[in-house]
């Protein structure tokens, strides 16, 4: 295998802390445990060595990464050494007088989190009042100059609602939307039995998507992201484990991947004890599903195997109990038929009487 480049995306998940309480949170079940924050001066440092490795863009998240006090100082940082900056946020925390400063700081880009296209939905699913909130900073937003850019992940409880979170997105003037189906990890993965659409619901969901494209032309790109479920083939796991996507955690553990924390026998290096070269390059953890070495047939032969490099290692090991075997989504994979009897489970009309999980810090104690 040919040496890895350098990681060229770059997440810092600054906090878990978060106001909302989405049933579909991509943060760990156990969040909890991970309460030991890196300080402001362990951000910058690990700036500072992620730019000399070559990364170029920074993206900011948590939880509610508002709700660290040095947001603006590590934005400011990351501008004077050329990284492009991209705030991902619900906007819970966010005033005119903040935002002000981070535009001074340099931030290059904001994405804001819409649940739905109510008031009850959208407080509903995130078990906060924040709708009328995120009305007003998507204003906010638009009047600094940056393009308005608005994420509503999709799911059983909201696909039917597709075409009025379209409306409510150009009602907004926004220049991009992303309905982003949710991926059945942690949160979402617990809810998985009352969050899963259909068929139909998908399917109608995309006409009513295409529908409001030809609508609006030009006006506001959209990006309808299909459940790997209801796909044949897997996607790429962060476009390659360890080939351009670094996160690090609230506590400094760095993953390939946000939701990698999950995987059985593997230990994250820490950017608290070691260096962020050392942790890209000879870690075992980041090598670990590099490249093609590791693969188990059908994966080793298949002709497909460059596209998608054995898929996601998360939903293997979800699935199948096992990180090192195809992803089930593929049709060819030994496991799929897990997956094929999610989504004919997903094809009913009752109603699933269990309630939903919501992500609160309670829930994930009593899950430690």
């Amino acid at each position: 295998m040919s040496p890895p480049g350098p990681p060229l995306w770059l997440l810092f998940e600054l906090t878990y802390r978060c106001p909302l309480q989405c049933v579909f949170c991509y943060n760990p079940i156990d969040f909890a445990r991970y309460d030991q924050e890196l300080e402001t001066s362990e951000w910058l440092r690990v700036l500072h060595e992620a730019r000399a490795l070559g990364s170029v863009q920074l993206g900011l998240s948590g939880g509610e990464p508002l709700l660290r006090d040095d947001l603006e100082e590590i934005v400011a940082e990351a501008h004077r050494l050329g990284f492009y900056s991209n705030l991902i946020t619900s906007g819970v925390g966010l005033s005119e007088k903040r935002l002000t400063a981070l535009h001074a700081a340099g931030l290059d880009h904001i994405q804001l989190s819409f649940q739905d296209s109510t008031r009850e939905l959208n407080d509903f699913l995130s078990h906060t009042r924040t709708f009328e909130l995120k009305r007003r900073v998507a204003d906010w937003i638009k009047a600094h100059g940056y393009p308005m850019v608005l994420n509503c992940v999709i799911h059983r409880l909201n696909i039917d609602h597709v075409g009025r979170i379209i409306e409510m997105a150009a009602e907004i003037g926004a220049e991009y939307l992303e309905l982003a189906n949710a991926q059945y990890y942690s949160w979402a993965h617990l809810n998985r039995e009352q969050l899963l659409p259909s068929r139909g619901q998908l399917e109608a969901a995309e006409r009513v998507t295409n529908e409001w494209r030809a609508r609006l032309g030009e006006r506001m790109r959209i990006l309808f992201v299909v459940p790997d479920y209801y796909e044949s083939r897997p996607k790429r796991c962060m476009n390659g484990w360890g080939s351009t996507f670094m996160t690090i955690a609230p506590d400094g553990t760095a993953l390939p991947c946000h939701t990698a924390r999950m995987l059985p026998g593997l230990s994250f290096p820490s950017v608290r004890t070691h260096g962020l070269r050392e942790i890209w390059y000879d870690s075992e953890a980041f090598n670990r599903f590099r490249g093609q070495g590791w693969m188990k047939e059908p994966c080793a032969s298949c002709e497909e195997r460059d596209r998608d490099l054995g898929g996601c290692r998360c939903q293997a090991y979800l699935l199948a109990h096992d990180a090192t075997v195809a992803d089930p989504v593929c049709a060819k994979s030994p496991h799929h038929q897990v997956v094929v009897e999610a989504i004919e489970r997903a094809q009913r009309t009752e109603v699933v009487e269990r309630p939903l999980v919501f992500r609160r810090k309670e829930e994930s104690i009593a899950r430690l």
